[in-house]
């Protein structure tokens, strides 16, 4: 493509873009609105997988021994537990540092434990942790088919409720991701389309002149390329500013909460922003031009 060429494409598209101005303003904005939710709903899923995460990588598996082990069968036990696959770290809690673990977490309620005197009814026990929260299930089968531990312990319900959320939160994005990128398309293709619609006798004139079809078509497709680029341009800027007070709001009042700081989420988030509006102006243009090429 010549610079004389790339000039009269621009220059063409921005003339059809005063002349439907109207047309042209709602389209950004409808396309604003829907990269705008698509992009809130994107930094959403990534916050609850990353919440997700930090949940499991903090699930353990509390395995308590009998009471007649001795120190060398809990050496040997432990050394089994680390050999287990999937495992990643293995911790050995003796009866006395449990006790005081649990006085420490009943707070002002300490009076539960002095009411037992000098009697200890916890048991010694290794806090064992997974690679991978996927595998606590097996690697406590594991441990429970040993027969060394009297009782093995962990938070299965909240592992499978974990992996529940974090697997609908994935099915629900892909279909919003679909329904508002085939809304933005529709919604962009028809501007178009009303552009053609209007200049169709032109194009006929083109076309019977032996104007190519990529002559003809690259006005529109700049057109609907710089529809999308408004707005994602946008989109990315209240989505930035969105994100920003949210996270801030959070660090003040919810700084137990994991959520992702703004950069490098919104970097990635906005470069797709600004390639998914693209693709869409894009797409949006050829699918409106195609048939008005049938001369």
């Amino acid at each position: 493509m010549t610079i004389r060429k790339a000039e009269y494409f621009i220059i063409e598209a921005i003339g059809s873009l005063k002349h439907n101005r109207l047309m042209a303003l709602a389209a950004v904005t409808t396309m604003a609105i829907s990269l705008l939710i698509l992009g809130m709903f994107f930094i959403m899923v990534m916050n609850v997988n990353h919440i997700a995460s930090s949940i499991e990588s903090q699930v353990q598996i509390s395995a308590y021994l009998k009471e007649d082990v001795s120190e060398e069968q809990i050496n040997e036990i432990g050394k089994h537990a680390t050999g287990i696959k999937g495992v990643a770290n293995v911790k050995f809690i003796d009866k006395e540092t449990a006790l005081k673990i649990f006085r420490e977490r009943l707070g002002e309620n300490k009076s539960i434990i002095e009411a037992l005197g000098d009697t200890n009814p916890l048991p010694n026990y290794f806090e064992i942790r997974a690679k991978n929260a996927a595998d606590v299930k097996s690697i406590a089968e594991k441990l429970e088919q040993s027969g060394e531990f009297e009782n093995i312990k962990y938070g299965q319900e909240i592992i499978e409720q974990l992996f529940r959320l974090t697997k609908f939160i994935r099915i629900i994005g892909v279909f919003v991701i679909v329904f508002l990128s085939l809304a933005a398309l529709f919604i962009i293709s028809n501007t178009i389309r009303i552009t053609v619609f209007a200049r169709r006798r032109e194009i006929e004139i083109m076309k019977y002149v032996g104007a190519t079809d990529s002559f003809i078509r690259w006005p529109f497709v700049l057109e609907g390329i710089i529809l999308g680029v408004g707005g994602s341009l946008i989109a990315i800027l209240l989505l930035s500013w969105t994100y920003g007070t949210v996270v801030e709001m959070a660090t003040r009042s919810l700084t137990f909460l994991p959520i992702m700081p703004i950069y490098p989420l919104l970097t990635f988030v906005n470069i797709g922003i600004i390639l998914i509006g693209c693709g869409i102006g894009a797409v949006g243009s050829g699918i409106s031009i195609r048939r008005f090429m049938r001369v």
